[in-house]
């Protein structure tokens, strides 16, 4: 459910930080600088979303994260190699063969956008450190010191993470 607390937060981060986040879109889609009205929508929608964002220890490397994310997502969706449109290599696989049927692609896209949703709602730290652990590549050290915890919680985060993540995905089939 959306607050009145969630709404002043989000507009909060989009006067701190939004010229900044549209900056960043813009540089990293180039040549879909079209889009980048749509992907501010979708990451403040994102936020909005966060039942316990007083949770967020850096409010800025979140959004940042979450906007990382969303820029993933993005290409996954503009890439017409079907291999490149799981949007999360968890440890959950998903057998796609060679011409996908488009059911099925939604079906899975559905799925891995509820345990997305679930896992920021439950959790926006151990959210943020899969994001940037599996999309961004960054390592447990340079998660911890975005985030301002230790590597060691990170690690506790990512297991706990991926737990959830594979718990909810083998419960939808």
């Amino acid at each position: 459910m959306i607050t009145p607390r969630s709404h002043a937060f989000v507009a909060q981060m989009e006067q701190a930080h939004g010229r900044e986040l549209r900056r960043f879109l813009a540089s990293h889609l180039k040549n879909d600088s079209a889009d980048v009205g749509d992907l501010v929508q979708e990451i403040f929608l994102r936020l909005l979303r966060i039942k316990n964002h007083e949770a967020i220890r850096n409010p800025q490397a979140y959004l940042f994260t979450v906007a990382s994310h969303v820029l993933h997502q993005h290409a996954l969706q503009r890439s017409a190699r079907p291999e490149l449109m799981k949007p999360l290599d968890l440890a959950v696989e998903f057998d796609l063969g060679t011409a996908p049927d488009p059911a099925d692609e939604l079906d899975i896209k559905q799925r891995l956008e509820r345990v997305d949703r679930d896992l920021m709602q439950i959790s926006p730290r151990a959210y943020a450190a899969l994001i940037m652990y599996r999309c961004e590549g960054m390592t447990l050290i340079e998660i911890g010191e975005r985030l301002g915890v230790s590597h060691t919680s990170v690690r506790r985060d990512l297991v706990r993470a991926i737990a959830y993540c594979n718990q909810r995905l083998h419960q939808m089939d």
